[in-house]
């Protein structure tokens, strides 16, 4: 019987011995690296529980102006104290002669600290460099004084730039066969998304310092500092932002108070964005918000236009002959034919109808249009960049269509074959109302075309990738956008018309007259349909160029939602003009 208890009882012994082996092989050579159903990595938790860290930069790329300012991040320099100072006698009051700082602060953030620490974060102490040299001279065992990297909590430009997250699941779907930690930082909107690949870190630079199971020095106090092996990352991506024109355009933009919308600014000459905002902020902590996260880039979504589409019926009226200037349109009524409450403009001309921005002349030349084709002015929205998407766009290197602008929506004129035939929808259609919609981005592409004489370009956000030493990886060069454009005839027609409705004195954009630049322009009240507290909200734009005679800058200021009597656009416009023109005396 005792033979048969002692067979069971080894037995016993070998089924659990084996199912001890089989899960120590489980953890230590299967999944190492995606332990249970939570994917845990454990070469990463072993090595976090034998060590101290302090990281100093995450090893992710940054972002610069185009001066190669940084619009992201700053480098400070900082003190770094480890906590196993507190069990040692340091020389702490020739640290405290050097920083200023006392030796109870010093000596109290050391006890209270549980892993490495900048001293006096969140702001931390900063030190000159002749200081740095001072404590590092000492060399004493875990007194550091180096750069940190900082993100910047109000970065400019928030929703060009995007927002990172810690997403395991985004890194294994978007990059299943690169070997990234489950706590890589991914870029889930905007540029960051765009250039996520560029940026991801080849490590972190780091000072570490290991301990046995209760936090003592496992190898004397030896503190060591890890860098990624490669010395050309992290990358740098070198934005077309001026950091200044993008700080003076968010501050005007609060303070003309625009809640929904903002603007965007392109250098015509290299159709490169100077400064793009988007209103309202992004919520930190709850970006992704439908109501209030703000972390949506409404200057690259498809809003309605209003009478900003005017421009393109009359490019298509110019080409097609229906602008002689004794023909007369009764701009006392609106585009049904009855009396116009609102605006009794009386009999005009299409250049005055232009700059006056008379509904019914353009509902009655995009019915005429769409008589001769009913296609006509979807090509001339096409022609003039509204409806393609705008962002810049190509082949690089294993990045096949890679766009630096993932998030952007295209236009549209129409959305159903029904709106295409039905006469009335294709009078709505030509004063920018139904379906028709467009982004600010691609708004403001449309004037810098007309400048520059018909040609259209791919609007870029970034001119190149720098490596870590600021040498070029690869650069974002100027490129043409497909597809047929304005013939130069047409274009300084339009160019002409858009001067009209400044100098007209009863011109949408007279507002502009004596500005120090010269402006061309359009403006745009478009219906949203949306209702609030019994009042229809409308959208207010103004889109232009500037100098006329020599044009520069092409900018597009949106006011999202507002009633019809309030949230103007125009005093924003023009003193961002009036701001540019005395930047541009400074600086030339």
């Amino acid at each position: 019987m005792w033979r048969k208890r002692a067979v069971f009882i080894l037995a016993a012994c070998m089924v659990l011995l084996s199912v001890l082996l089989g899960r120590l092989a489980q953890i230590q050579l299967l999944q190492t690296e995606n332990f249970t159903e939570n994917g845990i990595n454990l070469l990463e938790a072993s090595v976090q529980q034998r060590s101290q860290e302090m990281v100093l930069d995450t090893g992710r790329g940054n972002f610069l102006d185009r001066h190669g300012n940084p619009l992201t991040h700053t480098y400070k320099p900082v003190l770094i104290l480890f906590p196993f100072l507190a069990n040692m006698e340091w020389d702490v009051k020739q640290v405290s002669d050097i920083t200023g700082a006392s030796e109870y602060a010093l000596r109290h953030a050391v006890e209270q600290a549980k892993e490495p620490i900048a001293y006096g974060e969140p702001k931390p102490l900063e030190l000159t460099s002749a200081q740095m040299d001072q404590i590092n001279e000492l060399q004493i065992p875990g007194v550091f004084a180096v750069d940190k990297k900082y993100h910047l909590l109000d970065n400019p430009a928030e929703q060009l730039i995007g927002i990172t997250s810690m997403n395991k699941e985004v890194v294994q779907q978007r990059y299943p066969d690169k070997q990234l930690s489950e706590d890589t930082m991914v870029g889930v909107t905007g540029m960051e998304k765009s250039f996520d690949e560029f940026l991801l870190p080849e490590g972190n630079s780091k000072l570490v310092y290991h301990v046995d199971a209760i936090g003592g020095p496992l190898f004397g106090i030896d503190v060591k500092y890890v860098e990624p092996a490669n010395p050309y990352y992290p990358v740098n991506i070198r934005t077309t932002l001026d950091h200044d024109i993008q700080e003076l355009a968010e501050e005007l933009t609060d303070k003309h108070e625009i809640k929904r919308g903002g603007l965007v600014l392109i250098d015509i000459e290299t159709n490169s964005v100077l400064a793009s905002v988007s209103r309202p902020v992004i919520n930190k902590n709850n970006p992704f918000d439908e109501e209030t996260g703000g972390s949506e880039n409404l200057m690259v979504k498809q809003q309605i236009m209003g009478s900003i589409f005017k421009t393109v019926v009359a490019a298509a009226a110019i080409d097609y002959k229906l602008t002689d200037s004794s023909r007369l349109f009764d701009c006392s009524k609106t585009i049904t034919g009855d009396p116009d409450l609102n605006y009794d403009h009386g009999m005009l001309n299409f250049n005055d109808s232009f700059a006056r921005s008379c509904n019914n002349t353009f509902a009655t030349l995009a019915k005429e249009l769409k008589e001769i084709d009913p296609h006509i002015l979807e090509e001339y929205a096409e022609k003039l960049s509204l409806t393609g998407g705008v962002g810049w766009h190509g082949d690089l290197y294993h990045l096949e269509d890679f766009h630096q602008l993932q998030d952007e929506e295209k236009g549209r004129v129409f959305l159903s074959e029904d709106a295409r035939e039905d006469s009335n929808f294709v009078g709505l259609t030509g004063i920018g109302q139904h379906e028709v919609r467009a982004t600010p981005i691609a708004v403001a592409n449309m004037m810098a075309a007309i400048a520059r004489g018909g040609k259209k370009e791919m609007v870029r956000v970034a001119s190149g990738v720098e490596y870590k030493n600021h040498t070029s990886l690869l650069e974002f060069k100027e490129k043409s956008l497909a597809g047929d454009t304005l013939s130069p005839y047409t274009a300084i027609n339009m160019q002409k018309l858009l001067r009209e409705v400044v100098l007209d004195e009863e011109g949408t954009g007279r507002w502009f007259q004596n500005l120090p630049y010269a402006v061309a322009g359009k403006s745009g009240t478009a219906q949203t349909g949306a209702m609030s507290g019994g009042v229809e909200l409308h959208n207010k734009w103004f889109a232009g160029y500037f100098p006329y005679e020599q044009p520069k800058y092409a900018l597009v200021a949106v006011n999202l939602g507002v009633p019809a009597n309030s949230g103007g656009v125009n005093p924003l416009f023009a003193e961002l003009v009036e701001k540019l023109h005395a930047y541009d005396q400074e600086y030339n």
